[in-house]
């Protein structure tokens, strides 16, 4: 799961997906239907989050993933805006009988923006780069089953597993095929897709062109420029003064009203994968104590807080999983909202006279209000909340490496990432021997239908265990002029294509 805000240190997603064998043919979008459009134009998207450098395996951050995955990188299969995975840079693949050994055979006529050849050392290099000690890669954790990669020859990567994995395709979807012989990535890029790198002038706009000797369709438009706001309320601005086209997010819904009654705009509700959480040291006192998390989950009213900062958009879900993901469940009545009920639990627990607790919580919207909500709850069962603000730089070496916190906010993008509370050496400190065994079986499994049904039961244990509390599930609010089509509506793991968004003249 990469973290919003903060680069993709702790991402992962787990799970196979039904692995469509067509080839790339393009996201689908949403937008203004039929008309003619400018092949030249130039597209202008708003979003909240600038790249922090251009490498996704040196803490790039959701930024980078958000304007070069797809765009100026891909990777051997695709993940669509559905969900669904697609082969790109692979041809085809084999599996062998034992479901260790992947054969993948790479397509033809594909160049680097440099205009170097794709060969299967570059696969080689791009999956290693992933793998070494000091990646911040997303997909790093997951791909450690990998134990040997070998070359046959130019078009053939063979990659061999010390354990089945049926995520593995899935998985390969995140990694970038970069050029081996690539410099300076995190200034430059070189990568195969459909758009080079133009310019990027830190603190305002990122820059693509179309990349004119590009394997696939051409882009649909000439030029795609990311511009980068530090607020809600100024990136809205520049969509009503038509300094941007389409925003990536809405962050701002008491703001949806000036969009929703205005015909030359469309408000579009997609699907998110974004779960807001408070999440526990679960190796930390009082939350050790599974009746303490439990109490916690409890007195915070989560449809409340959900309403007071987007309105009617987003929903309860009461776990780590959406409703997107296969082993999905309606668990928000396993630990819902309920007084009386936290306050007999603490009292069971120990702690009726209530205690206090530091609340780590990121400098940047919803956390600060998401945080002073909880303070205001949690009082009123006897609970004293600090708030302790940091910046996402600061949570990173606090939280994710040193685990040294009690409790904090944290937004968890990915889809599927359930896994993460089967690592007792995760952040949250979760260890639930069920759990582990079962998310390490379901990733074992022969069939998508075993992994499911694993996945439920580990997911209904987390809920129960309140291993931590899932406040809520972000809306996914793309915002655009109606003279465009083909943009992403639900930017699964941040991901956001570009490639086919059409702009009427």
């Amino acid at each position: 799961m990469s973290l919003k805000k903060t680069s993709l240190y702790a991402a992962t997603t787990v799970a196979a997906l039904s692995v469509a064998l067509t080839a790339c043919g393009g996201s689908s979008g949403s937008g203004s239907s039929g008309g003619a459009w400018d092949k030249d134009a130039t597209v202008n998207i708003g979003s909240l989050y600038e790249p922090q450098n251009l490498d996704n395996t040196a803490g790039g951050g959701q930024g980078v993933t958000e304007a070069l995955n797809g765009n100026v990188y891909e990777g051997l299969f695709k993940l669509t805006d559905d969900g669904d995975v697609e082969k790109l840079l692979a041809q085809n693949y084999k599996v062998s009988d034992d479901g260790l050994t992947y054969t993948f055979t790479l397509r033809d006529g594909v160049r680097f923006h440099s205009g170097k050849k794709l060969t299967s050392a570059d696969v080689k290099y791009s999956l290693e780069k992933v793998l070494a000690d000091d990646s911040q890669s997303a997909r790093k954790s997951n791909l450690k089953v990998v134990k040997h990669i070998a070359t046959p020859d130019a078009k053939t990567v063979k990659v061999t597993l010390s354990q089945k994995s049926i995520s593995f395709v899935y998985n390969l979807s995140y990694v970038w095929i970069i050029n081996s012989e690539a410099k300076n990535l995190k200034t430059t890029e070189d990568g195969t897709g459909p758009y080079t790198l133009a310019k990027w002038t830190r603190g305002s706009a990122l820059s693509l062109d179309r990349f004119a000797d590009y394997w696939g369709d051409a882009a649909a438009n000439k030029k795609v420029v990311f511009h980068y706001y530090k607020n809600a309320t100024a990136l809205n601005n520049a969509l009503l003064t038509n300094a941007v086209d389409v925003v990536t997010g809405e962050q701002s819904p008491d703001a949806l009203d000036q969009f929703k009654n205005n015909q030359n705009y469309k408000v579009n509700d997609g699907d998110s994968t974004t779960k807001l959480l408070l999440a526990f040291n679960d190796k930390a006192k009082p939350f050790n104590n599974v009746k303490v998390r439990q109490a916690v989950s409890a007195a915070i009213d989560d449809k409340k807080l959900l309403h007071s900062v987007w309105g009617d958009y987003g929903r309860l879900i009461g776990s780590m999983v959406p409703p997107t993901d296969p082993w999905y469940e309606d668990l928000t009545g396993v630990n819902a909202y309920n007084v009386k009920k936290a306050k007999r639990l603490l009292a069971e627990a120990g702690y009726g006279d209530g205690f206090a607790f530091t609340l780590d919580t990121p400098n940047y919207d919803p956390h600060p209000t998401a945080a002073t909500f909880i303070k205001s709850e949690l009082a009123k069962v006897g609970i004293t909340v600090k708030i302790n603000t940091i910046t996402s730089d600061e949570w990173y070496t606090k939280v994710y490496q040193n685990h040294d916190f009690t409790a904090t906010l944290q937004e968890h993008v990915n889809d599927r990432d359930l896994v993460w509370y089967g690592n007792p050496d995760f952040y949250w400190g979760y260890d639930d021997k069920h759990v582990t065994a079962r998310i390490k079986q379901a990733e074992e499994a022969s069939t998508t239908a075993q992994q499911t049904a694993l996945l439920k039961k580990a997911n209904r244990k987390t809920a129960e265990d309140a291993a931590s509390d899932w406040l809520y599930l972000y809306p996914q609010i793309v915002v655009a002029n109606s003279r465009l089509s083909g943009y992403p509506l639900n930017g699964l793991n941040a991901q956001f294509y570009a490639y086919d968004i059409k702009k009427k003249g």
